[in-house]
């Protein structure tokens, strides 16, 4: 199968479940895939990382090493449905520590930024808690920014920003592997 053809096209769970299969065990297939991310077709990106996003907890493992390249498509990418989709593949797995402070800086800003999507929005919420968890400076710095959302929230932001707020207390976190 030629990945970038098939990811030219809307595609269903159907074409989701054929490439999970030929890219199961096959990091061959898994790393053309993966290329496809950076791909210059927005649709071709995003798909790709839609796929990325159904991997199972064992293949999800791949991309771990691939954390600082992830990070930097997010950074630089346009296409808010692949920045969500992006930062979801991000938070499923362990994050750096110290944290990359580009990164932090990024999901900082993006906390309170109303231009952005909701989904967008609740994933740099999440993982600028994971990140500032361990350093109790950027903790109370993130902690503010928080309580000083308010108004209207979609449910999402409202949702996360509560279970950050409490998470907050014991410094537990709020990912799972």
């Amino acid at each position: 199968m030629n990945f970038k053809n098939k990811l030219t096209n809307r595609i269903g769970m159907d074409d989701i479940r054929e490439i999970l299969h030929l890219t199961h065990q096959n990091d061959k297939r898994k790393e053309e895939l993966y290329t496809l991310l950076f791909d210059e077709d927005d649709t071709i990106g995003y798909q790709a990382a839609w796929v990325f996003s159904h991997f199972s907890r064992q293949d999800n493992e791949w991309l771990y090493t691939k954390q600082d390249e992830l990070i930097d498509e997010v950074l630089v990418c346009k296409h808010g449905g692949k920045r969500r989709v992006l930062l979801n593949l991000i938070y499923k797995q362990p994050l750096t520590y110290p944290p990359r402070v580009d990164f932090l800086d990024f999901c900082l800003e993006r906390v309170n930024l109303s231009q952005e999507l909701p989904g967008v929005q609740s994933l740099c919420i999440k993982i600028a808690y994971e990140l500032c968890r361990h350093i109790p400076e950027l903790n109370q710095e993130l902690k503010i920014i928080l309580e000083m959302i308010e108004g209207d929230l979609p449910p999402a932001i409202s949702t996360v920003k509560i279970n950050v707020l409490k998470a907050m207390k014991t410094g537990k976190s709020l990912q799972k592997f």
